[in-house]
């Protein structure tokens, strides 16, 4: 099985006929995902390949079911992407734009969340489920469909650990980027929840990095719900103090934060936490029993 989504996902595109919205949105379809309808103002009418695209959120939603959609526009576009799909009532939003100012995340996130919906990102790959659905810009090749869950703040870790992971023989059920900016819609505690929750989910890889308290309270939930085995990893171990990180959301501050208070959490609830990515394959088999 898989969280969120699944072969019967329809998918809209919005930003379609951009550079990156167009390569991703073939991508997309060629990986099997069910991309019913794409979204450009002004468009409306045209086609990409055989993707019909309509002006707004709303016509393509009166013509398909829509399930999800997926957001390539510039920062000052997007916050009127995610609300615009809120006001369809698209179940699932994920933003992959980057660069979006905080204060307009913070009203975006309750924007959705009091609509009954979900958003993932901003600043994230998406997310897919191997042999299902991938929406974003995850590479699939790397993936392989299995029983393992993995979250991440990172974007370019996540494919080293799939990578990791498929080659040892431990496919995934679905693999979540999550976004590494300071406000973001869905937590690794909210993933965590679901996956708990998912028969079709032995076990979750959780790849954090320093910055924000995210970690610790996913670490609390693990401590007090979880009956699944987790694997954990904290990129941004060896940072030097100070040193200016990439992503937005790796700020400590008030001594919170730290790599070190990470770790401790993790292994404060029976998590094992790997030194190195390459590591995980070894910690999930053994958390399993295998």
């Amino acid at each position: 099985m898989s969280i969120l989504i699944d072969q019967n996902t329809n998918v809209i595109v919005q930003g379609v006929t951009g550079r990156d919205g167009s390569f991703h949105a073939r991508q997309m379809v060629s990986d099997g995902t069910r991309v019913v309808a794409g979204v450009t103002p002004g468009k409306g009418g045209q086609k990409l390949d055989e993707i019909p695209v309509y002006n707004s959120v709303g016509e393509a939603a009166n013509d398909h079911r829509v399930d999800a959609t997926v957001i390539f526009v510039p920062p000052k576009f997007a916050t009127a992407a995610i609300r615009e799909a809120a006001d369809a009532g698209v179940p699932l939003i994920i933003c992959i734009t980057e660069g979006m100012p905080v204060l307009e995340m913070v009203e975006n996130y309750r924007y959705v969340k009091d609509r009954g919906l979900r958003l993932i990102g901003p600043n994230c790959p998406g997310l897919i489920s191997p042999g299902k659905s991938k929406i974003g810009i995850m590479p699939y090749r790397i993936h392989r469909e299995g029983e393992i869950g993995v979250i991440s703040r990172s974007g370019t870790l996540t494919y080293e650990v799939v990578y990791n992971l498929t080659v040892a023989g431990l496919g995934q059920s679905t693999c979540i980027g999550i976004g590494g900016d300071p406000i973001i819609g869905t937590t690794f505690t909210d993933l965590l929840e679901l996956f708990e929750a998912d028969a079709g989910t032995t076990g979750v890889v959780l790849i954090g990095e320093i910055g924000g308290e995210d970690e610790e309270r996913a670490a609390e939930y693990i401590k007090t719900k979880m009956t699944k085995p987790v694997v954990a990893f904290i990129s941004g171990r060896t940072a030097p103090p100070g040193k200016r990180m990439g992503h937005a959301g790796a700020i400590i501050s008030g001594g919170k934060g730290t790599p070190q208070a990470k770790v401790e959490a993790f292994e404060g609830a029976g998590v094992a936490v790997a030194d190195k990515p390459d590591e995980i394959p070894d910690l999930m088999r053994k958390a399993l029993g295998a």
